[in-house]
């Protein structure tokens, strides 16, 4: 099923169907990455431009997207973007923000009731959006029969145990993306690794959040991993000790990173971000100096 918005892929018996709600320009790169220097990115202007960076602009490119996998009879989503009408005053771009998600999974013949499962790789604002839509007030689950997994130290650290992080945005998140599908009984907190079927396990990989989390897909000898934020630019697989501006704890999400890369490289995984534009998934190989090399890129979701 190819279309503007829609594209898949088979891997093995599963299913892979990438969904794209927006991409574009976003943020200036420096500031998106800060320890890739401005120097660096003109030295790989030739493979990043124009779908991971702008150079007239300085900005880099990103994309929200949802990536739904049908494995053994079910259908799972891989988070669900930001979400219409959401007050999030500390991040203009997403604040009350309307796109069309549920008419871009309609055109890849999928309907809320569906859904079987959600997976938040982490607790982001761009991740767990869609979890809730609003009816006569209220904030309830978009996808009545799914079960919503969330690893259990995002839950305590950007929830209320912890003060939702110590921070107001947090808290707004949580009351309107996860509150209500807990209060459904439709939340399911895990640790450490996650088995959803014969196909899928979620393994946990901290440092962008203390729960972040990547889901490994592998069935007849073909093989992915859905990375979350682990990476938010390709620069990132060349210079995998660069973290994002929004990992929380630095050294943690290098370390995973490096861990992750190094498994797809050995492994020969389809590496799949949350956030690339183009193709919008990889393999990668090792590279000279502890750092890795794009392989090739998904030419089927192009």
């Amino acid at each position: 099923m190819n279309s503007e918005h829609v594209r898949s892929i088979t891997l093995g018996s599963v299913e892979v169907l990438r969904v794209i709600e927006w991409q574009g320009p976003f943020l200036p790169a420096h500031q998106l990455v800060p320890g890739f220097g401005a120097e660096r990115w003109e030295e790989n202007a030739g493979w990043l431009a124009p779908q991971h960076w702008v150079p007239e602009s300085g900005l880099a490119a990103a994309a929200l997207q949802t990536w739904v996998l049908r494995s053994s009879g079910r259908t799972v989503l891989v988070d669900t973007s930001v979400g219409n009408g959401r007050e999030r005053p500390e991040t203009p771009a997403f604040h009350q923000w309307q796109g069309d998600f549920l008419g871009r999974l309609a055109a890849a013949g999928i309907r809320p009731e569906d859904v079987d499962v959600v997976v938040n790789t982490h607790l982001h604002a761009d991740h767990v959006g869609w979890n809730t839509t609003e009816s006569d007030g209220e904030w309830v689950p978009t996808f009545p029969n799914a079960q919503y997994l969330l690893h259990a130290a995002d839950d305590f650290h950007l929830g209320p145990e912890n003060s939702y992080g110590g921070g107001r945005e947090a808290e707004l998140i949580y009351q309107d993306s996860i509150e209500p599908v807990d209060r459904s009984g439709q939340l399911a907190r895990w640790e450490g690794e996650h088995r959803i079927d014969e196909n899928l396990v979620l393994e946990s990989a901290p440092g962008h959040t203390p729960g972040s989390s990547v889901l490994r897909l592998e069935s007849g000898g073909e093989r992915a991993v859905f990375v979350g934020d682990l990476m938010h630019s390709p620069v990132q697989i060349i210079a995998p000790s660069c973290n994002s501006c929004w990992c929380v704890d630095p050294a943690q999400a290098a370390a995973s990173r490096h861990r992750i890369l190094e498994r797809a490289a050995v492994r020969r995984e389809l590496v799949v971000p949350a956030h690339f534009g183009g193709a919008g998934a990889l393999e990668v190989r090792r590279a000279p100096g502890g750092g890795f090399a794009i392989e090739r890129w998904a030419a089927a979701f192009a």
